[in-house]
């Protein structure tokens, strides 16, 4: 996944924002997103207005809906086929089926599979152990902090998920000071096996 023009197919349109958010470094995120409804013409317009005002900075401009209609597709086609100067967009769908060709042929299309996503994580937190831990931790001993606050995320998903856990006030507050030990700069391999161990300390005997 990049911040580059595309069509991302996700079933979880929430953490896939999140997940891009990670990935930014210098570009400004620019997000319309409507997961409830189809996005709409006055969306669509809206879209325009943003892609036009002047910027030096690169703007990554993310749609994201359930669906997107053949009119809006169109309304957008002509600033995907020539976007504005430091413009990117991104849309976010559920459906691969409903992008129509003339988009699919501007745009490169990612499918992001639920269960490639958690396959990739290679932690198992129903059977977090010492062991585990140190494996884990070694594997994302180089893991830059932009991409742990994501496996951060995904752990904290995860382990709330298993209910394998004793996670009080104090233990879910934890998962917010990670996230502001990363963006303080702290060694991301140690937020990570901090993190890990405590979870450890709270598993369910």
């Amino acid at each position: 996944m990049n911040l580059n023009s595309q069509v991302i197919v996700t079933s979880n349109i929430e953490e896939t924002l999140t997940q891009l958010e990670a990935l930014r470094t210098h570009e400004r995120i620019v997000k319309i997103v409507e997961e409830e409804r189809a996005f709409s013409v006055e969306d669509a317009k809206q879209v325009i207005a943003k892609a036009y005002m002047a910027s030096e900075e690169m703007t990554v401009i993310v749609l994201a809906a359930k669906v997107f209609s053949p009119i809006v597709q169109n309304k957008l086609l002509k600033i995907i086929e020539e976007p504005p100067k430091n413009k990117a967009f991104i849309l976010l769908t559920q459906s691969k089926a409903t992008i129509l060709d003339t988009i699919k042929s501007r745009l490169p299309i990612t499918v992001l599979s639920e269960q490639n996503s958690q396959e990739a994580l290679g932690l198992e937190m129903e059977a977090l152990s010492l062991q585990s831990v140190y494996d884990f931790t070694q594997t994302h001993k180089r893991t830059p902090a932009k991409e742990m606050v994501v496996i951060v995320e995904r752990i904290a998903k995860e382990a709330m998920f298993s209910q394998k856990f004793d996670l009080d006030e104090r233990t879910l507050k934890l998962f917010s000071e990670c996230y502001e030990a990363l963006d303080m700069g702290s060694p991301p391999q140690f937020v990570l096996n901090a993190l890990l161990l405590k979870l450890l300390a709270r598993k369910k005997r």
